[in-house]
């Protein structure tokens, strides 16, 4: 049996142990059922419910869920208009979401395909510090699509802070080089 501040006490009969812990106005839980002599601990099991219960929710709070953003574009798209939108789709990326980029042609903007594959090119090049390309660009009926994820490191910078342990210095620590010794001479003292 372990007390509430994590001593051990010792191994008792059940009813000696219930005892204690009804003494203590705490109660006896049973950790380890299957080990023989099974393991109890006597805790305030409403309060471990509730620590359980408020880390699982900090946790929650910490996850970020991943989504799918859109953006659509048409192949005779302006360059300030084409500018707007690569903004707005480094933004989606940077908030760690999936785009998907979608050239629209209508009419005879079907003749020229390469038009809306110049376009996706473009910004998978512009946006390759911060994201990846995942899979092959595609035509999906009048449509060409490709997808682009956020690359692993893409890390923003108040995540970086919260992930950094609380007492370290920011950058490594330097470590003076050391001359090694030639081989097969011996000092002598």
């Amino acid at each position: 049996m372990v007390g509430a501040d994590g001593e051990l006490i010792g191994v008792m009969p059940t009813p000696q142990a219930l005892e204690i812990a009804r003494d203590r106005d705490l109660d006896l839980v049973e950790v380890a059922p299957k080990s023989r002599p099974p393991v109890c601990r006597i805790m305030d099991y409403g309060k471990y419910k509730y620590e359980l219960s408020k880390r699982a929710r900090k946790a929650k709070t910490r996850q970020h869920q991943i989504q799918m953003k859109e953006m659509r574009v048409r192949p005779k798209i302006d360059e300030h208009d084409y500018q707007f939108k690569a903004r707005k789709v480094r933004e989606f990326i940077e908030g760690r979401d999936k785009v998907r980029v979608t050239v629209i042609f209508r009419g005879r903007e079907m003749t020229h395909p390469e038009r809306g594959e110049r376009i996706l090119k473009r910004l998978v090049e512009d946006m390759s510090d911060v994201s990846v390309q995942e899979g092959p660009i595609r035509r999906e009926g009048r449509n060409m699509v490709l997808m682009l994820i956020p690359k692993l490191s893409n890390v923003p910078k108040e995540r970086a802070k919260e992930t950094a342990p609380s007492g370290s210095k920011a950058g490594p620590t330097k470590v003076p080089p050391t001359t090694p010794e030639p081989a097969g001479e011996e000092t002598r003292s």
